[in-house]
């Protein structure tokens, strides 16, 4: 049976001799491992077919699904999005590269969340025509986002009496924790900011300094790691780190 949905690209791997294994986070089944067969030919018939499975490409596809198998098959697919920017500006395809990275180790389960799916394509859209700001506050406002539709989301809002945000418990406090997990000052501060805007464009607005962004950045990191079991190591994190000011 075969169905349609869009889906986000999150890497590859080779099979075969002409063909590829690609792991996609679909709107309608989460994420799923397709075998895409041909796309690696070298023959005029199989040219250019590999760059649509770039990571962080967005498709709409025609995809079988056989609920006994754990590999399945693409019918048909085409762009869904053509990124202007993402693919070739370093600093916009570090972002989303950490945006897939993230997807991969957050999410353990082949669940389908629309919200969540929708969440990822709009931050990459966002993202590639985002000016120098938006693109450096999205991966901090994607990841607070994200540990929301996973179900943890930070509660309330800093204030004079709610200045300290405990990572470990998600939510805003007064006393700062026993364990080192927490924010305060300028990046608690900077938290409540991120998790009060409406739209991406607001995401221009906020302005945050290197090193509070470095450590946000790290800090909203280990906030999805604390409550996603055997989250494991984002490795784009120090690059994105390095790049970002």
């Amino acid at each position: 049976m075969t169905h349609k949905t869009k889906g986000i690209v999150l890497r590859t791997i080779k099979y075969g001799e002409t063909s590829i294994i690609a792991s996609v986070y679909t709107e309608l089944f989460g994420i799923q491992s397709y075998i895409v067969k041909g796309v690696r030919q070298a023959v005029k018939k199989g040219a250019g077919k590999s760059i649509f499975f770039q990571p962080a490409a967005i498709l709409d596809m025609v995809v079988y699904k056989n609920e006994f198998k754990n590999l399945q098959f693409i019918k048909e697919y085409e762009w869904s999005f053509l990124y202007e920017n993402v693919l070739f500006d370093v600093v916009k395809n570090t972002v989303a590269m950490y945006v897939v990275e993230m997807l991969q180790h957050a999410l353990k389960q082949p669940e389908a969340s629309p919200e969540l799916y929708y969440l990822a394509e709009d931050t990459l859209k966002q993202l590639d025509k985002g000016n120098t700001v938006l693109t450096a506050n999205l991966p901090l406002y994607f990841t607070l986002q994200l540990g929301g539709e996973l179900g943890f989301r930070i509660q309330g809002e800093y204030s004079q009496s709610t200045s300290i945000v405990d990572l470990y418990e998600g939510q805003f406090v007064k006393e700062v924790p026993t364990h080192s997990y927490y924010l305060d000052a300028l990046a608690a501060k900077a938290t409540s900011e991120f998790l009060s805007i409406n739209f991406y464009n607001d995401l221009e607005t906020i302005s945050v300094n290197r090193p509070v962004r470095r450590e946000l950045i790290l800090a909203y990191q280990n906030y999805i790691a604390l409550h996603v079991q055997d989250f494991g190591e984002i490795k784009s994190l120090p690059i994105l780190q390095e790049i970002l000011s």
